[in-house]
This record gives C-alpha cells, sequence and structure tokens, in this order.
C-alpha cells in the first residue's frame, strides 16, 4: 500500500538520482560559486537533523588566499604521513589525488560547536551523535551541490589541533572536515577510489542482517 505522504514519481526519481550521482571531488575549475548558490548549500546544511536539536555545526568560509595556502600545507603534511602508515600501499596513496584546496571556487570548514558538553539530549550514552549530526549536515550539503551541478569534496586527512589553531577556534570546537566546493568539468563516472582500483563498494548484502550481526 502506497503513502499517502508520498512524493510524486518524478520526484522520487531526482532524489535517487542525485543520491547515486553524488561524487567526493578533487578537480575543480577556480570558476566563482555565485553568493546565492553558496547560501543555499549553507541552508540545506543547516536544516540536517541533529540529536537533541542541537545543532552542533559550525562553519568558516575560507576566503582569504594565503590563509587557503597554509590549510593546504597542513593537508600536505598529513597526506605524507598517512602514506607512510600504509605502508605497501604508500606509492599507490600518493598518486592519488585527495583535495583540491588551491583550485576550488569555495572552501569551507565544518567544525563541531564548543560546548557540547552542556547537550545531554541523546547523548548520554552516545557523545559522539554531535558528530554524527554534523555528517548529515554535511551530506545535506553534498546532495544540494550535485543538484546544483557542483562538486564538493570532503578533506579530512589534516592535524585538526592544528587547523583549530590556524583558524582561531574557541577551546572545545574541533574541525571534521575541510570542504572544496566549485564547478568541474564533468562529474566522476564512479567513485574515484573505485575508479583509481582503490576500493570497490560493498555489496548490501554483506552489511544488512537481519536479527543478528551481517554475515
Amino acid at each position: 500500500m502506497d503513502s499517502p505522504h508520498r512524493y510524486p514519481e518524478p520526484d522520487r526519481e531526482a532524489l535517487y538520482r542525485v543520491i547515486a550521482q553524488r561524487r567526493d571531488m578533487r578537480h575543480f575549475r577556480p570558476d566563482p560559486v555565485a553568493p546565492e548558490v553558496l547560501q543555499r548549500l549553507l541552508w540545506a546544511a543547516h536544516h540536517a537533523p541533529s540529536v537533541g536539536y542541537m545543532q552542533p555545526w559550525r562553519f568558516i568560509r575560507v576566503s582569504d588566499r594565503a590563509l587557503r595556502g597554509q590549510m593546504h600545507e597542513l593537508v600536505e603534511e598529513e597526506r605524507i604521513a598517512t602514506a607512510r602508515a600504509l605502508g605497501e600501499r604508500e606509492d599507490e596513496f600518493m598518486r592519488l589525488k585527495v583535495e583540491g584546496l588551491l583550485d576550488c571556487g569555495e572552501v569551507l570548514v565544518v567544525a563541531l560547536a564548543d560546548g557540547r558538553e552542556e547537550h545531554i539530549f541523546g547523548r548520554r550514552t552516545l557523545p559522539e551523535m554531535d558528530l554524527a549530526s554534523v555528517a548529515c549536515a554535511i551530506q545535506n550539503m553534498w546532495l544540494a551541490a550535485r543538484v546544483e551541478g557542483l562538486g564538493l569534496g570532503w578533506v579530512s586527512i589534516f592535524d585538526p589541533e592544528r587547523l583549530a589553531a590556524l583558524l582561531s577556534m574557541p577551546e572545545g570546537a574541533r574541525p571534521v572536515a575541510i570542504l572544496c566546493i566549485g564547478h568541474v568539468d564533468a562529474f566522476y563516472d564512479k567513485p574515484m577510489l573505485e575508479i583509481e582500483q582503490w576500493a570497490e563498494r560493498m555489496p548490501i548484502a554483506s552489511v544488512l542482517g537481519e536479527n543478528a550481526w551481517p554475515g
């Protein structure tokens, strides 16, 4: 039986299509992102669900090119450290493009707010739900960017304490993601890490269990 709240078929198809075509982008054009489009992306992020309605996300738009350069240096240092930690896959990893900080039209840093210990609704036994809420905000922005025809790349290769200091974050705040947003020549046909044969998507059957752990 269909739900009376179900959206029309074209709307449903559009939603599933954008989910399927969302990509973690690394290659950008430098063209600027229209201010009204950026505001729509932020609107989408800010309307994400959050545990206890705590809205723990904070956004920093990085428009200063010198500051972008300093952030790029932090990412590059961690990229090298990550490669060394991968052992036999070091060379393979170093061939991957992992960010587009110096190329994209917009850079946003998404962070966890300070003072989160005050929020215990839904977090008394699962304090990490603040991070889960921020991830929902990022996913909302990602899907909105794809609908707008913009690429978005989530960069997580950085030292959070050094990035927090660079951006003068208050004590207790913590950066979660550097988001590169901008125009692209084309979206990848498949996730880049599949194209580069780094990994492949697991089948749903391998991650779904019924009444017990999958497998």
